[in-house]
C-alpha cells in the first residue's frame, strides 16, 4: 500500500512550543527594539547586538531539540536527516551567489519544513543558514539574524494547514504562494535588522530615533521599496518556480525517507530466545 501520510520526526509538544515561543520572542525583541528606543538612545549599539543574539540563539536551538526529546523522543535518524538537509541547503545557497536575490535554498527549506514539521523546520532553517555562512564566508553581524529569519520561514511552512490531507497540485500552489510571501518577508525582516543604524540615507527613508513608531514604519516601507524589492521579488519568483517544478519529486523523496526511517515507531526490547 502506498501510504503518503506525513510523519514528523520533530513534533510539537508543550515543552517544544514553550522553547519556540521563547526563541521567537527574543528574536522579535532583537529585530524591533530600536523602533521603541528614545531619541537619546545610542542606536549604534544595535549594530553590536549580533554577538549577544548569537550567544543566546545557540543554546535556545539546543533547547528546542532537548524539549522535543523530553516531549516525544528524538533519535539518531532524525539528527542524521537534519544534518543531510542542512548540508543540502547550505550547498544550494552559493549557487545564486546572492545575485539579484536569487537564493535556491529557499524552496528546499519551505518543502522540508512542510514535510518535517515546525519544530524540526525551525532548527533546520537556523542550522542551514549557519552552515551556509561558514561555507560562503558570510559570517558577520547579520548571521544570527539570518538564522532566526530562516528558522521562522521553515517553521511557518510546517504550520501550513492540511499537512495530512492536502496533496497534489493544490499543495504545490499553497507552498508556492507561501514561498513567495516568505521570501519577501525574509528580506523585509532582514532590512529591519540593518536599517536603524545605516547612515547617509535620504531623509525621507532614514530612521529617526524617538519618532512615533508609525512614522518610522512608513519610512521603513519606503526604504524597502527603494532598496530591496529588486532582490526580494526575484527570490520569490525563483522559489515559486523551483517549488512547482521540483516540488513533487522533493516532497515524495522526503516523505518516503520519513516513512522508511519510522521516526515515530516505538523502540521495544525483547528477551533473547533460549
Amino acid at each position: 500500500m502506498n501510504d503518503d501520510r506525513q510523519v514528523r520526526p520533530v513534533r510539537l509538544g508543550p515543552r517544544s512550543v514553550a522553547a519556540l515561543g521563547l526563541v521567537t520572542a527574543i528574536g522579535v525583541v532583537a529585530f524591533g527594539w530600536p523602533l521603541f528606543a528614545g531619541g537619546e538612545s545610542s542606536l549604534s549599539a544595535h549594530a553590536k547586538d549580533a554577538p549577544w543574539l548569537f550567544a543566546a540563539l545557540l543554546p535556545l536551538l539546543l533547547g528546542v531539540v532537548v524539549a522535543t526529546i523530553a516531549d516525544v523522543g528524538l533519535d539518531a535518524k532524525a539528527i542524521a536527516m537534519l544534518g543531510v538537509l542542512a548540508a543540502a541547503g547550505a550547498a544550494l545557497r552559493p549557487l545564486g551567489a546572492g545575485t539579484a536575490g536569487i537564493e535556491p535554498m529557499f524552496f528546499l527549506m519551505v518543502l522540508s519544513g512542510r514535510v518535517l514539521g515546525p519544530g524540526f523546520g525551525f532548527v533546520l532553517g537556523s542550522v542551514s543558514m549557519f552552515a551556509s555562512a561558514l561555507l560562503t564566508g558570510g559570517v558577520g553581524p547579520w548571521m544570527p539574524f539570518q538564522m532566526l529569519a530562516m528558522g521562522w520561514v521553515c517553521m511557518g511552512a510546517g504550520l501550513l494547514p492540511g499537512p495530512d490531507t492536502l496533496r497534489g497540485r493544490r499543495e504545490l500552489y499553497v507552498l508556492g504562494a507561501y514561498g513567495a510571501v516568505s521570501s519577501v518577508l525574509y528580506g523585509t525582516v532582514m532590512n529591519l535588522q540593518g536599517w536603524p543604524y545605516i547612515g547617509g540615507l535620504a531623509t525621507g527613508v532614514s530612521f529617526v530615533p524617538g519618532d512615533p513608531v508609525g512614522e518610522n514604519l512608513g519610512r521603513f516601507i519606503a526604504y524597502c521599496l527603494a532598496t530591496s524589492l529588486g532582490w526580494d521579488l526575484p527570490r520569490a519568483v525563483v522559489t515559486v518556480a523551483l517549488s512547482l517544478a521540483l516540488g513533487p519529486a522533493v516532497l515524495k523523496a522526503l516523505r518516503r525517507a520519513t516513512r522508511r526511517a519510522a521516526f515515530e515507531t516505538p523502540v521495544t526490547f525483547e528477551p533473547p530466545l533460549r
